[in-house]
């Protein structure tokens, strides 16, 4: 177990968040001495976060309940530049006009996980737009750039990988360390913040930020980072054959949020119940080491847990019955995902590969054929084996109903409107 005596680093270690930290001996001091506030930045770049963004989010809802005070920092401004951080290609720039409608979708989902307002450890949510749009360039580059290494900041990983690669870095992406870097130095002297947190991907840019505050205000602050989380096949966590797992209920279901989490293989779920939930330590202990099949009602406890936090604990309850009427029940839960489809398009006959694409049970009509070749498609619980298949009116069920499947495990409703 952990030797750090503060609350929030205790947690952090027991856990399993920490990968690095610039003085864990004195951050762990000053965090069991004061309350002490500390940011995480999310860029704008979809209308929603995803299951990637996760293990930052808990940090920071663990933060706020060890009684210290979570700044949310919204990249409306370096939205506009784009982070080379693990990116082999330059992100697409996006209109100020997107950006805004970006920030509205992700400002959602902390509302479900952190407390706002006016208190000590109420949490702050903030717009690095509102000061670097308004920076002049010249003055800045001369009174901050020449705080930069070019020779230190071409050995970071963001930059390094990409060269390496021989993928095209721009200079406009070449100034994404240091604008972040300035984001911790305004926010330091904007709200008092002495730590930044992150993925471990952005250890450099965060150590850049750390440097700044010492060299211009001769201020000490801190930076902390996560490991990588991959599961334990090796996969990037998150990343699925139909796409990323999304936190916005309108981008991805809460059932099938639920479903993404029940079907989290056994090597993973002491680790991910330690990160994803807030159960007590010697509870993930004990289900991590059921036995043999007992082992899913761990894996359903993560998904109870997980979406009870993402999404509430009626759109959890309803994702459980759900599953269980599905799955042990052979009924039609009430929170399957539900696509409406014109009945003309009935009476002419739906094909089943746009079928299946609608209902977003495959990104695409290539992914739909493969998936009927290898026998994994239903219809009405009934093998798919022609990838010609049309659907009609004598698929719709006395409710108004067609069930398409893919798998065993994955299902989705069309009623026709």
């Amino acid at each position: 177990m952990s030797s750090f005596s503060s609350s929030f680093m205790t947690t952090m270690h027991n856990r399993g968040f920490i990968h690095q930290v610039t003085d864990d001996v004195e951050l762990d001091s000053m965090m069991n001495n004061k309350a002490v506030t500390a940011y995480i930045g999310f860029d704008c770049t979809a209308d929603s976060l995803h299951v990637g963004s996760l293990v930052q989010i808990m940090m920071l809802r663990h933060l706020q309940k060890s009684g210290h005070k979570p700044i949310v920092l919204m990249g409306g401004g370096t939205t506009k530049v784009g982070d080379p951080s693990g990116k082999d290609d330059m992100r697409k720039l996006l209109s100020d006009e997107d950006i805004e409608n970006n920030k509205a979708g992700i400002r959602k989902i902390f509302e479900n996980y952190l407390s706002f307002g006016d208190g000590p450890s109420d949490a702050v949510m903030c717009d690095n737009d509102e000061w670097l749009s308004g920076l002049q360039y010249i003055p800045f580059l001369r009174k901050y750039g020449r705080h930069f290494s070019v020779n230190r900041m071409l050995s970071f990983d963001s930059v390094k990988l990409r060269l390496e690669r021989q993928q095209p870095l721009s200079f406009l992406e070449f100034n994404y360390m240091i604008l972040q870097a300035y984001d911790f130095l305004e926010l330091r002297r904007r709200y008092g913040c002495v730590l930044q947190m992150g993925g471990s991907d952005q250890w450099g840019n965060i150590v850049n930020g750390v440097e700044l505050a010492r060299r211009v205000d001769q201020q000490t602050i801190f930076g902390l980072t996560t490991p990588l989380v991959t599961t334990a096949s090796g996969a990037k966590m998150g990343k699925t054959a139909q796409g990323a797992i999304w936190l916005n209920a309108d981008r991805l279901s809460a059932y099938d949020f639920w479903q993404f989490w029940r079907n989290t293989e056994d090597g993973d779920v002491g680790r991910f119940l330690r990160l994803f939930t807030e159960l007590p330590l010697d509870e993930i202990k004990r289900l991590e080491s059921l036995p043999g099949s007992e082992l899913n009602d761990a894996k359903k406890i993560l998904a109870d847990e997980a979406t009870r936090l993402c999404h509430g604990a009626a759109a959890a309850l309803a994702a459980t019955e759900t599953a269980r009427q599905t799955f042990e029940e052979g009924k039609l839960g009430d929170a399957l995902p539900t696509v409406a489809v014109a009945k003309a398009d009935l009476d002419a006959g739906l094909w089943i590969v746009e079928a299946l694409r609608q209902a977003g049970l495959v990104s695409s009509n290539g992914e739909a054929r493969r998936l009927i070749k290898n026998n994994g498609a239903r219809v009405n619980d009934t093998a798919v084996r022609d990838e010609g298949l049309k659907l009609g009116q004598d698929d719709v069920s006395a409710d108004g109903l067609i069930k398409l499947s893919s798998g065993r495990k994955r299902h989705a409703l069309l009623r026709v409107a």
